[in-house]
């Protein structure tokens, strides 16, 4: 048996577009990509970079236009029944009937995997233990927060033991703590074996979670591998410093731009200045020092760090990972 559980190869999808003259839309353009099992597979993109399509492809939601797809060996669409039976899916928004209980929620998700009236009980017993959900069991599903939402959503797609799992933005406005929470329910399934693939826009949650990452920008695939090998092709060290004086920026920026591969950034709200300096970290590190003193400009918080994947994602693209594109604003 092959080592992937999921292989992707060509996969194409166009949408009509809206209007009378309107052009097609092509919100996948022949993407290819593969999940060893038992590991986290990262696709991460921009919104409208197609990554909710490609997950609506491969959990039989969507057929695609050309190429094709199989999850454990299943196509997925002339074997779409044999996919559904393996997969769990937890999409950008949940499933999750607000009148009932949460335990009455797993419970009905139960009967339609055909568990039973006691074993479709017993398992939303284990998956509201599994997911600290015992104390908000009782409750109807319209009083819990966005976090515990999230975590009952993800309950349900783990019913019936799904051996390959879809998280489409699965912390999508979640505050800060319930991401942590969910990014530790994430490590414990894929440490118990489940393989899952992971789309999001935020990049440290790629680079904190998966094995493998895949870069998605309008609807293709312009990058592939670990985190440290995406950081590893951009090159080198970045130079960061702060300039607390605003009308000293642009001066800042001037003084230091000979020292890198390309033009500095600059975060506006925060006066943070990056500078990427190629292999010559700790050379460049002295220089910028000595660079700024000369030109008689103020900093702080100087300090050399590896290329972030945000890093990544602006050499890839060019544009900022929150910058959006119309690739998925056409559904069928």
């Amino acid at each position: 048996m092959s080592e992937a559980a999921i292989v992707v190869e060509g996969l194409t999808k166009t949408f009509a577009g809206r209007g009378r003259d309107a052009r097609p839309v092509e919100a996948l353009r022949g993407i290819d990509l593969s999940v060893r099992r038992g590991t986290v597979l990262g696709v991460l993109g921009p919104n409208g970079a197609g990554k909710t399509t490609a997950v609506r492809i491969l959990t039989t939601l969507l057929q695609p236009t050309a190429g094709r797809a199989t999850v454990e060996g299943h196509d997925v669409v002339r074997d779409a029944a044999a996919v559904r039976s393996v997969i769990g899916l937890a999409g950008q928004s949940t499933a999750i009937v607000d009148e009932l209980s949460g335990r009455e929620n797993l419970e009905m998700v139960g009967r339609l995997h055909h568990l039973g009236k006691p074993g479709a009980a017993a398992r939303a017993g284990e998956l509201l233990e599994q997911f600290d959900l015992v104390d908000a069991g009782e409750r109807m599903a319209k009083t819990y927060s966005g976090g515990l939402l999230r975590r009952l959503d993800l309950a349900a797609s783990l019913v019936a033991h799904p051996a390959v799992l879809f998280l489409d933005e699965p912390t999508t406005g979640l505050d800060p703590r319930s991401r942590l929470a969910m990014w530790d329910v994430i490590r414990n399934l894929v440490a118990g074996g489940t393989t899952l693939l992971l789309t999001t826009q935020y990049l440290d949650e790629a680079d904190e979670l998966a094995d493998e990452i895949v870069v998605i920008d309008r609807g293709q695939v312009i990058a592939a591998g670990t985190s440290e090998e995406l950081k590893g092709r951009i090159g080198g060290d970045v130079v960061e410093f702060v300039v607390p004086d605003g009308s000293r920026i642009a001066a800042a920026v001037d003084a230091v731009e000979p020292l890198g591969e390309s033009r500095p950034t600059v975060e506006s709200d925060s006066g943070l200045v990056s500078v990427r300096v190629g292999a010559r970290g700790s050379e460049a590190l002295v220089e910028t020092v000595r660079r700024l003193d000369a030109a008689g400009i103020s900093s702080v918080g100087l300090a050399l760090r590896r290329p972030s994947l945000d890093d990544v994602f602006l050499a890839l693209t060019g544009h900022a990972a929150d910058d959006t594109s119309d690739s998925e604003g056409v559904s069928p």
